[in-house]
């Protein structure tokens, strides 16, 4: 695909603009959401919303992942940082995700655990907000999660030093890569039960979840789900719903 040449920096901020004015957004249409018939936990509206999501993707058969969510965590600095994960697990803890101990995200959630998932549905228009803090969830559950995984899967989380700098070398760097694959799958043959010990699985315990409807005429509608801690011990939390401008 070729594209127009920009005769300056100017000429290509006007491109890009035009460009990205002229992709459609929001076009709809959308089924109506009935917001006074939430029900009383943001987990099971988000669960009605997940199945709504994946049979939009089987009805169209778009190459598309409901279950994929950009999880945000913030580093020592207090820059935040995003990068798309798969969803593991949603129960009355709250949203369950995976990473490598050692690991950005890993290493961030261990320095502070305060962080968001994002999930954005664009078949149906919907997105979901949560908020909250991570906790390192048991480890027989980090075991089942790991070995839930296909073995390649395992084989790779063991083989990378995820998101560190690779050798200049491109050949060494392949090498390298080589040589730790074959290593972790000598040790899956030995033992196919080998967990990882730095396989880490959380609980976004959340304070706020908030529901999102798209609207073609951008009178989008929002709901939030506001925690409010029970002072008499440790028994579930109740909810509270706002309903919030466009």
């Amino acid at each position: 695909m070729s594209h127009p040449p920009a005769t300056s920096s100017t000429d290509n901020d006007v491109q890009v603009r035009t460009l990205l004015r002229g992709l459609p957004s929001l076009k709809g249409p959308y089924e109506p959401v009935d917001w006074a018939a939430f029900p009383a936990t943001p987990q099971v509206a988000f669960v009605n919303w997940l199945r709504d999501a994946i049979a939009a993707t089987e009805a169209n058969a778009r190459p598309y992942e409901p279950h994929a969510m950009t999880v945000s965590t913030v580093d020592a600095e207090g820059f935040p940082d995003a990068r798309v994960l798969i969803l593991k697990n949603v129960d009355a803890r709250g949203w369950h995700f995976a990473a490598k101990a050692d690991s950005p995200k890993g290493r961030q959630l261990q320095a502070n655990p305060a962080c968001a998932l994002t999930f954005y549905w664009s078949p149906l228009g919907r997105q979901v907000r949560i908020r909250g803090k991570a906790r390192l969830l048991p480890a027989e559950e980090r075991a089942a999660d790991f070995l839930a995984r296909p073995i390649a899967s395992r084989v790779s989380a063991l083989a990378s030093p995820q998101s560190e700098v690779m050798s200049s070398d491109e050949t060494a760097a392949k090498e390298e890569l080589v040589r730790r694959t074959r290593e972790a799958q000598a040790l899956f043959d030995e033992d196919p039960d080998y967990v990882s010990p730095g396989w880490y699985l959380y609980v976004l315990n959340p304070t706020e979840v908030e529901f999102w409807q798209g609207a073609e005429d951008r009178q989008h509608g929002r709901l939030r789900y506001v925690r409010i801690e029970n002072e008499s011990g440790p028994v579930p939390p109740t909810w509270k719903k706002e309903s919030l401008w466009p």
